[in-house]
């Protein structure tokens, strides 16, 4: 089973790497975590869906997400049902580049680790729990 990917380019402007190369090596990142998983961890992943998106749109932005955020968790965990929102993990890649000073390795590792967190909190989880279990 394949992750449901989502990518999104904005028009902000280039900050060096283009998009599509953000895209590639976060998606190789992704697939990379996926098959590292223990196989309940996989569906769980695989039920979630991941939007890789440039940069916080005006939209987002207006709506209180930091223009530097990396990441994001809506809608209700897993087994709860009290959100309008439909679950989903968002990601956006190039504040993750520009944090990591447009080192690929670097990104690479905070792409992960955004990921993990932002299941962390789709499993339920709160920001304690995330730092307690090192996936922050």
């Amino acid at each position: 089973m394949s992750f449901k990917c989502t990518a999104i380019m904005s028009n902000q402007g280039n900050r060096d790497a283009p998009f599509t190369q953000l895209l590639r090596i976060a998606e190789e990142v992704l697939q990379s975590l996926r098959s590292a998983l223990p196989h309940p961890l996989q569906r769980q992943l695989n039920a979630v869906p991941i939007l890789l998106e440039d940069l916080p749109s005006s939209a987002q932005i207006k709506d209180g997400i930091a223009d530097n955020q990396l990441g994001l968790f809506v809608g209700a965990p897993v087994g709860e049902t009290h959100s309008t929102h439909p679950p989903r993990i968002i990601l956006w890649l190039r504040n993750h580049w520009d944090m990591c000073n447009a080192i690929e390795s670097d990104y690479r590792a905070e792409v992960r680790t955004t990921l993990l967190h932002e299941l962390g909190h789709f499993l339920g989880l709160d920001e304690a729990e995330i730092n307690e279990r090192e996936l922050q």
